[in-house]
């Protein structure tokens, strides 16, 4: 995050709900189980079925790390997510990870995985591509 220019960037597949929630600026922190790796400072939010296309991107304004108990004291009231779902994606887990939106941005058109080059593959959870092969298209 310093000088340098930022070579790549996440693909992170998002369920539908909390990917709309995010574009509309009201989830403001994305929870998960993996830390994304230092050097990523945008996320492309790949909404997953029904819409399964990248709708927008957001800028990582923090990643933070703690117990399930403690990032959901922190984040919890952000997070759109239901207590008892919240702490049953983390059942037997020690870590929860919560990646703080800065910025998001819709996209006006929606792009298929098909129009990005290479295509990569559906995330599981989330994937890396090159800042060169992410979606370059005018935001509205």
């Amino acid at each position: 995050m310093g000088g340098k220019a930022t070579e790549r960037v996440a693909l992170m597949a998002i369920h539908e709900r909390y990917a709309d929630a995010i574009m509309d600026g009201v989830k403001r922190v994305e929870f998960r189980k993996r830390r994304l790796a230092a050097d990523i400072e945008t996320v492309w939010v790949y909404a997953t079925a029904p819409t399964s296309k990248v709708i927008g991107r957001f800028s990582v304004h923090e990643i933070v790390q703690g117990t399930p108990q403690d990032i959901w004291e922190r984040y919890g009231s952000v997070g759109v997510i239901e207590q008892d779902a919240y702490f049953n994606y983390y059942d037997g887990r020690e870590t929860a990870v919560a990646i703080v939106v800065g910025s998001a941005e819709r996209l006006p058109d929606p792009v298929s995985l098909n129009e990005i080059d290479p295509r990569p593959a559906v995330p599981q959870s989330f994937a890396y591509l090159s800042a060169a092969s992410a979606p370059s298209l005018a935001f509205a």
